[in-house]
Parts: C-alpha cells; sequence; structure tokens
C-alpha cells in the first residue's frame, strides 16, 4: 500500500523524480521532495496540493551530507516517519575518457555516487530505529553493460548496481527489515542529454534518444510498484526500456 506512507525523492526538480512524486501524491503518499532549483520544486508541490495531494520540499544538495540529512529530519518532523527514500539525483556525462573533461567526472561522482552515499547515511539510523524502510535507487542499463562514451557515467552506475545489491543482502543478515530495490532504465526523455558538453557524444545520444526514449512515467510506475509490494518482500532489480530494443 502506498497510501500515507512518507515517501522522500531527491533529484526531484524534473524527469523522472518529478514523475514519481506527482504519481505517489496521486496514490496518496505524502512526499518530500529535494533538489537544488527552487523555483521548481515550488512549482510541483503547488500542483500536487493543487491535486488534493500532500507535499513538502526543502533545497538540497545531495554531495552535502548535511543537507541530506536537513531533508530526513524534515520528514520525520512533518509526518512523524520515513518509509521510504528514492535516490534519483544524477549527471549523464557523457564522453569519449580520450576528451578528458575531468571535471564533469568529479561532478559525476559527487551526485552519482556521493549522493547515494549520502541519503543512505542519513536514512538508514530512522530506518534502523524504526526498524523497517525501502531504499530505491536509480542506476542504468550502463550499470549493466560497458558502452563507448559511457565509462564514467557507467562507472558511477555500476557502484550503484553493487552499493545496494551488497546493502540488500546485508539487510537480510541482519534483519533490519530494510528493502532496497534498484532501477536500470534504458533512455528516458529527461534533460540529463542537456548536460552532455561534447559535441559528437551529444548528437549521437540524441539520435538514440529520438528513437527509443521512454516518457519519465514509465519509471514512476515501476517506483509505485515496488513501494506497493507486500512489505515482507524484496523486489530487487528492474530494467525498463522500449519493448523494441536489446541494450
Amino acid at each position: 500500500m502506498i497510501k500515507d506512507k512518507v515517501v522522500l525523492i531527491t533529484g526531484a526538480s524534473s524527469g523522472i523524480g518529478e514523475a514519481t512524486a506527482r504519481l505517489l501524491a496521486q496514490q496518496g503518499a505524502n512526499v518530500v521532495l529535494g533538489a537544488r532549483r527552487e523555483e521548481r520544486l515550488k512549482e510541483i508541490v503547488s500542483a500536487i496540493k493543487d491535486d488534493g495531494g500532500t507535499a513538502t520540499y526543502l533545497v538540497t544538495d545531495v554531495t552535502k551530507p548535511s543537507d541530506n540529512e536537513a531533508l530526513v529530519n524534515m520528514a520525520k518532523e512533518k509526518y512523524g516517519r520515513l518509509d521510504v527514500i528514492f535516490l534519483n539525483a544524477g549527471l549523464m556525462p557523457t564522453a569519449p575518457v580520450s576528451a578528458l573533461k575531468t571535471d564533469e567526472w568529479n561532478a559525476a561522482v559527487d551526485i552519482n555516487i556521493k549522493g547515494v552515499l549520502n541519503g543512505v547515511a542519513a536514512a538508514m539510523p530512522h530506518f534502523l530505529a524504526q526498524k523497517y524502510g525501502q531504499i530505491i535507487a536509480v542506476s542504468s542499463v550502463a550499470g549493466l553493460k560497458a558502452y563507448p562514451g559511457s565509462a564514467i557515467y557507467g562507472g558511477t552506475k555500476w557502484f550503484v548496481r553493487d552499493f545496494m545489491e551488497v546493502l540488500r543482502m546485508e539487510s537480510a543478515m541482519e534483519g533490519t527489515n530494510i528493502r532496497t530495490s534498484t532501477i536500470y532504465p534504458a533512455a528516458v526523455k529527461t534533460e540529463l542529454l542537456g548536460g552532455i558538453s561534447d559535441p559528437g557524444a551529444a548528437a549521437a545520444m540524441q539520435k538514440l534518444y529520438d528513437q527509443h526514449a521512454i516518457p519519465p512515467e514509465r519509471i514512476a510506475d515501476v517506483v509505485s510498484f515496488a513501494i506497493s509490494a507486500p512489505e515482507d518482500t524484496t523486489i530487487n532489480e528492474f530494467t525498463v526500456g522500449p519493448a523494441n530494443q536489446a541494450w
């Protein structure tokens, strides 16, 4: 059941995060949104409330542990608990390694890896105290298979894959009742393409997305499904892409 659950979403100002916030709010969840763009967060929260949903937000930079802690604490203070954290914030730098876009490498590590770690570190003490919780993270098909141009992005998503799988095993061993789910999207119509600075890589990715990209609402449906699963069940991995493309 999703109704009345408290769900925290990072990267919530657009794309998958926004679509998931809107869907879960429609299904009765109390959504807590974190992202860096306050104006977008205000618009989304206002739209959710106009539709009869419950939502709040806090400007959040996931690379900062203190911001993650503040977001989790706000959820606890406002709703009394935290049931689910959806770690969705991410960047998709795409370029040959030889292009040496080292600033983008570091930004991807900070957001795609450290952002996940900071989110888990903020939520884990509360989940352990409650003796339950659910952590959902976004990896990528690039976290399952290597693609030229995606060495850095794929490397960060391979990390998410391994981290979440170990977290699942440790939760089972320790009896913490913390459920985990990892989502592996293929091409999704989001703002990620806008962050690709290499002209050749940007053109190639645009062509791929024009042919195969799916709407972010498809991923939101998967998040809803994972949360709706029985409390004693972990549905751990979801690969999501168009049926006509082998990734």
